[in-house]
């Protein structure tokens, strides 16, 4: 399975060079248009979004109980980003290092696992709000296709998947590990006509299920108060989108704010549904594709998919790389705080 990602990542490589050598003259004359101080704000507009992000994660954490800096969440998020990029297990891993941070500074791990598996959730609801816009300006134009109406109806069906088992978690401990191992059972069984071990463990399910509602009884404010997280999230997305028009801007291409809605939307959709972790090579091959039915020539589609997803997927990847390594070897003492329950 990992060679096949490999080849289909060097396949969409090739083949976005092999259309954009024609244009190569039309690229360079793109670039030659370059303004450096737009790509410098879209960076800083990136280190802004690990701020929302933390912030994100904080109204969650003071949903359950506990309480943590902006500070460290911004790193222990970032670092998970950066698990979930080397290690693809839709979110679990990231899920894990917060499990663990949460062991070493002294909080229940129960309630972080949580907070962790919340975020995933409220943060795919947040962009759903958006990709309904983008799905409204892609109908307009008569530019939505079969492939946007089925990955957004497989997020859709992700996110529904997702609230059900927290749901189940926050009414029933018993009810989630029957569920989660009648889950992995068929997993295994369909993971055995290509290896025989056991890919998923029966026990770590019910381990799982424990850690979820144990998080639940925690709950020290109303469901409804999960609004604000979903308005943090929809930020994050809105920062996104401050790059992709930074990216835009770095070589005086004209857009419209129809254009970054669209075009963002479907770029973060097949990001999440992508095969590859975080899209790599899916979103470089479809983007330029989704901004050139939007109407920006092909050449600059090119040099600005790559701008975005340099500051939006590759800073955040080294600045991952390094979060993960201080959060091991930086010495650190573990900071027990009060938890509020």
């Amino acid at each position: 399975m990992k060679k096949l990602f490999v080849v289909v990542i060097l396949f969409l490589g090739i083949a976005v060079v092999a259309i954009s050598f024609s244009e190569l003259e039309t690229i360079m004359l793109t670039l030659q248009k370059s303004h450096l101080r737009y790509f410098f704000l879209a960076i800083i507009i990136q280190l802004i979004w690990f701020i929302t992000t933390a912030r994100m994660y904080q109204s969650i954490f003071h949903l359950l109980g506990v309480h943590e800096s902006i500070l460290a969440l911004s790193r222990i998020a970032t670092a998970a980003n950066f698990v979930n990029v080397v290690a693809p297990t839709a979110g679990i891993g990231g899920v894990a290092l917060f499990a663990a941070e949460a062991r070493r500074r002294g909080h229940p791990a129960g309630k972080v696992t949580v907070a962790a598996a919340l975020f995933l959730l409220l943060d795919q609801a947040a962009f759903l709000c958006v990709l309904a816009l983008g799905l409204i300006v892609l109908a307009r134009r008569n530019d939505l296709d079969a492939g946007e109406i089925s990955a957004s109806f497989f997020l859709l069906c992700i996110a529904v998947v997702y609230a059900l088992i927290l749901y189940i978690g926050y009414r029933s401990e018993e009810k989630l590990a029957k569920l989660l191992a009648k889950m992995v059972r068929g997993i295994n069984r369909f993971v055995k006509f290509f290896r025989k071990e056991e890919y998923l463990s029966e026990a770590r399910a019910y381990e799982f299920s424990h850690e979820i509602s144990e998080g639940f009884s925690g709950l020290t404010e109303k469901p409804s108060s999960l609004l604000r997280p979903i308005l943090w999230g929809v930020l994050d997305k809105v920062l996104l989108m401050g790059v992709l028009v930074c990216s835009f801007l770095s070589f005086e291409v004209p857009f419209s704010a129809e254009t970054i809605i669209a075009g963002f939307s479907i770029a973060y959709l097949f990001l999440i549904v992508s095969p590859t972790p975080s899209g790599i090579g899916i979103v470089e091959g479809l983007m330029p594709l989704a901004l050139t039915s939007l109407g920006v020539v092909w050449s600059q589609a090119v040099v600005i998919t790559l701008t975005y997803r340099t500051v939006t997927f590759w800073i955040p990847f080294g600045i991952g790389a390094w979060a993960f390594r201080s959060l091991h070897t930086g010495g650190e003492e573990p900071v027990a705080e009060k938890v509020t329950s």
